[in-house]
């Protein structure tokens, strides 16, 4: 990748400015507050971390354009509450489900989008090649599924119940920790699939 300053790269700046705006946007009147503030530590910590981390490492279109996606996606459930965006609502009725889904999708976003910006920084990072450059970024984002999910029964565990409920997004099922990290898996292989089929074919002839 040819390593750009950040004046020059315009779908950086694009994807830079659009995420800001969507973020304020976002965090007018957010249905809890509270809750709201909780969702976005994960915001708080990683923009200011890509910031500080550009000029020694900066990473390609195509991770951003990822991490962007992700992002916009958790910006809607931290406005909402993952628990009550309207588009998970519409796919609840239209689809006769029981609960409102957008958290799912999330969930397995979370392993979809982030798998190969993963995979990007460990090959960068410690220079991974061959089998442990295809097996590592799945395990890590599943490690960092769970790892999150601790965090948040932590957190959830220390506030008042109907905020850690709300944050928690279980809608009453006592599972939910478990499903969420099973769709990260199955969002984390997708990618790693696809990147084994392209190393296995080669370039084309």
């Amino acid at each position: 990748m040819t390593e750009k300053p950040f004046s020059r790269r315009r779908l950086l700046q694009v994807l830079f400015a659009g995420f800001i705006i969507i973020w304020i946007v976002t965090s007018v009147n957010p249905v809890d507050r509270s809750d709201w503030l909780m969702e976005n530590l994960i915001v708080f910590l990683l923009i200011p971390l890509l910031v500080f981390t550009y000029r020694r490492l900066p990473l390609s279109d195509a991770t951003y354009a990822l991490l962007f996606l992700f992002l916009v996606l958790h910006a809607a459930g931290a406005h909402y509450r993952y628990a009550d965006v309207p588009f998970g609502y519409w796919l609840k009725d239209t689809f006769h489900l029981t609960r409102n889904p957008f958290d799912r999708i999330v969930h397995f976003a979370f392993g979809l989008l982030l798998t190969y910006p993963a995979s990007e920084i460990l090959l960068r990072v410690v220079r991974l090649r061959g089998f442990w450059a295809l097996v590592l970024p799945p395990v890590l984002i599943v490690a960092l599924s769970g790892f999150f999910e601790i965090i948040e029964s932590i957190v959830a565990s220390l506030v008042e119940p109907e905020l850690g409920a709300a944050y928690l997004g279980i809608q009453g099922d006592v599972w939910d920790a478990q499903k969420d990290m099973a769709l990260a898996i199955i969002g984390s292989v997708v990618p790693a699939i696809v990147a084994a089929r392209v190393k296995t074919a080669g370039p084309p002839r």
